[in-house]
C-alpha cells in the first residue's frame, strides 16, 4: 500500500472572536494525499479553506487531531521544528507572489536555500528552476520589471526548488488577468483548470 505525503485524522481547529463568539473553522477533518496527486479546495467563502492551508502548511497548529507529514507527526512539533518541516516539506505559490522587491528573480528564488542554510550549488538550482518555467532570460530583473504571469513564474519556481514534499498554491492565479493565468498555466499544472481559483495541494511523485 502506497504511504500517503499528507495524513489528517480527526483535525480541529477553533477561534474565538471577544468572549462571546467562537467559530469552529475545522471540525474532525479527515484526508489523505498521496504521491503525484493534485488536490483543490473549494467552497464557499468562510468554510475553513485558508484555515485548512495553514495547518497543512505548518503555519498554523490545530486545536486536535493528528497530522502526519512525509512520515513525520508535525502536531507537537515547536515553533523551530515547524519551521524546518516547512522549509523541508512544503512549498508555497501565494496569489499575491510574496517577492521581495530589491532582490532579482533569481535571488528570489534562492530564498529558500538561503534560510535552510544550504549553499551546495545554490545558484545553478535556482537557475535551473527558472530555467523549468521559462524564465531563463528574466534571472536578472526584479518584480516591477516582470509582468505579473513572469512573477508568478518566479514564485513556483521558487516553490519547486527544494523539491518539497508537496506545494500548497493559494489561488494561484486569481490576481491574474486571462492571459497572465495562461502564460502562468502554460508553465506549471498546479495553475490549470479548476486550480487556478481553488486552494490546489500537489505531491510529488516519490
Amino acid at each position: 500500500m502506497i504511504q500517503s505525503v499528507v495524513q489528517l485524522r480527526g483535525i480541529t481547529k477553533t477561534y474565538r472572536i471577544g468572549r462571546e463568539i467562537t467559530v469552529n473553522a475545522l471540525r474532525g477533518v479527515d484526508l489523505d494525499i498521496r504521491p503525484a496527486e493534485f488536490v483543490a479546495i473549494m467552497g464557499p467563502s468562510g468554510s475553513g479553506k485558508s484555515t485548512l492551508m495553514n495547518v497543512l502548511g505548518c503555519l498554523d497548529v490545530a486545536d486536535g487531531g493528528t497530522y502526519v507529514l512525509a512520515g513525520e507527526n508535525v502536531g507537537k512539533l515547536s515553533d523551530n521544528q515547524l519551521a524546518g518541516i516547512r522549509n523541508k516539506h512544503v512549498g508555497f505559490v501565494f496569489q499575491t507572489y510574496n517577492l521581495l522587491s530589491r532582490l532579482n528573480a533569481i535571488e528570489n528564488v534562492e530564498l529558500p536555500l538561503i534560510y535552510g542554510g544550504d549553499r551546495k550549488e545554490r545558484r545553478q538550482r535556482a537557475l535551473a528552476a527558472l530555467e523549468q518555467v521559462g524564465l531563463g532570460d528574466r534571472i536578472h530583473h526584479r518584480p516591477s520589471e516582470l509582468s505579473g504571469g513572469q512573477q508568478q513564474r518566479v514564485a513556483i519556481a521558487r516553490a519547486l526548488l527544494n523539491d518539497p514534499s508537496m506545494i500548497l498554491a493559494d489561488e494561484p492565479t486569481g490576481n491574474l488577468d486571462s492571459r497572465s493565468s495562461a502564460e502562468v498555466g502554460s508553465s506549471n499544472s498546479i495553475t490549470r483548470g479548476p486550480m487556478a481559483s481553488a486552494r490546489a495541494i500537489a505531491t510529488r511523485c516519490c
